[in-house]
């Protein structure tokens, strides 16, 4: 009784947020500066906030060898003053109004974002058009940046074995893709990088024309866009370059490598080459991709976790991740750390088992109907923080998608079939398309001795 009380309260939040986020779906508003920035205005006045966010079509598959990482130094530059506030005001400024703000840098592109009272917009709005046409670049602001980037590289990466595992899985799967390259930069590169290259890079990519400027909140969108208009308006284009197709060619059987430094414990990643939305045969095969995905790895009752975590106990852990939303191709990834003891080979067979299974037998409706219902209660959430649809937005709108796309993804995903799954797993999950990278551990003493001798630093 009291569960059946539990989940009438449930379904009644879960219908009362699908109402909210129809209501929010309608009250969204585009307009095109002349200047050629696109801006997306999404009313939600569930609170009296508002996030803010400028997308740069730029990231690291912009970059090539020689200045790998310029756009996540360039990101950090950002708030490093500009003809009109010194370095740190920009900062200072979003905090005396009682807000928040930060950046990121991806593969395809660079984003800047502050959380704020809907009546301080102005103040956003008024900062991030300064720094997208009077950014000055300090040689020393910028030598100190690099040495934190270069930090960053050495804590995140090569100090973590599983990062460095899955950074050469990355370089060896993609051949010409330029998801090959790593967004923080290969550390030579960041050795050799000039303050030059960035002013060159800030001067070809940060240009009105180049982004799109998202609002989400308890705002008015007539307006924010006078309000953009006003800022953002009188912002001169620039001639913005187009990219080179860098297209990746066809594999030709498996792409197997190893890695062999200190570590802890073993740890695989494996990957398949798949397509994504606006670069696909059919355009229900992104959607039937990421229904295997979840149904692999979609909590304690998905596959993956009940067979061999669970089940077999071969893995302490396996994940899987697909992302439908990108610019380029990409892959369905797995990775699996095996429990002490288990030779990593068996875990490889049994994850290629497992998705065998996806070829050779239909998924249950019950399999499905759970499946679904847990991505609409997930999707649903998500649309409840008015900084992730803003974020939902501007990934779609930069990687060249539109933005109703997010809007429509649950109802393409409860479309799929149990027989488009099978599909796409004997299409795609195939030896051809696949890459394995192996972390084989080496004694932790040689991590302590390589650490000491280069200076005391403490590797994990």
């Amino acid at each position: 009784m009291i569960r059946n009380t539990l989940m009438r309260r449930l379904m009644a939040v879960f219908m009362l947020m699908l109402i909210a986020m129809a209501d929010a779906q309608a009250n969204v508003v585009e307009h095109q500066l002349k200047n050629g920035m696109k801006v997306i205005v999404k009313q939600d006045k569930r609170a009296p906030i508002a996030v803010s966010q400028v997308w740069y079509k730029v990231g690291s598959s912009y970059e090539h060898g020689g200045i790998t990482g310029v756009s996540h130094v360039l990101e950090h530059m950002m708030f490093k003053g500009t003809d009109n506030h010194a370095p740190g005001e920009f900062s200072r400024i979003i905090a005396a109004n009682g807000g928040n703000e930060n950046a990121f840098t991806g593969r395809d592109y660079t984003a800047y974002y502050q959380t704020m009272a809907s009546d301080r917009l102005e103040v956003s709005f008024e900062l991030e058009a300064d720094r997208m046409r009077n950014l000055q670049l300090p040689e020393a602001e910028f030598k100190k940046e690099v040495e934190v980037v270069k930090e960053e590289r050495r804590m995140r990466t090569e100090d973590k074995p599983q990062s460095l595992t899955y950074e050469l899985f990355l370089t060896g799967a993609y051949q010409a893709s330029p998801y090959r390259i790593p967004v923080i930069g290969w550390m030579s590169d960041l050795d050799s990088l000039q303050v030059e290259d960035l002013q060159v890079w800030y001067r070809k990519w940060y240009a009105p024309n180049n982004a799109t400027l998202v609002v989400v909140g308890d705002v008015e969108p007539d307006q924010v866009i006078s309000l953009a208009e006003r800022y953002f308006g009188v912002l001169k284009p620039e001639p913005v370059a187009i990219n080179k197709p860098r297209e990746e060619p066809q594999q030709r059987g498996v792409k197997r490598m190893a890695l062999k430094v200190p570590a802890r414990q073993p740890y695989m990643v494996m990957g398949f080459k798949t397509p994504v939305i606006g670069n696909t045969d059919q355009d229900w095969e992104p959607y039937a991709l990421e229904m295997l995905a979840y149904i692999l790895d979609g909590g304690a009752s998905a596959r993956l976790a009940s067979n061999l975590i669970r089940g077999s106990e071969l893995a302490v852990s396996v994940d899987t991740s697909y992302n439908a939303f990108s610019r380029l191709p990409g892959m369905l990834v797995l990775d699996a750390v095996p429990r002490p003891g288990t030779p990593i080979e068996r875990v490889e067979k049994a994850i290629l088992k497992q998705l065998d299974r996806f070829k050779t037998e239909l998924v249950t409706d019950e399999e499905m109907e759970r499946v679904r219902k847990q991505i609409i209660a997930s999707k649903v959430f998500e649309k409840d923080s008015v900084f992730y649809q803003a974020m939902l937005i501007g990934q779609l709108e930069t990687v060249g998608l539109d933005w109703r796309l997010g809007d429509e993804y649950v109802d393409n995903l409860k479309a799929v079939t149990a027989e488009q799954v099978k599909q796409v797993a004997e299409k795609y999950l195939v030896d051809d398309n696949l890459t394995i990278a192996v972390l084989e551990p080496l004694p932790m003493e040689q991590n302590v001795t390589r650490h000491s001798a280069a200076g005391g630093r403490h590797g994990q």
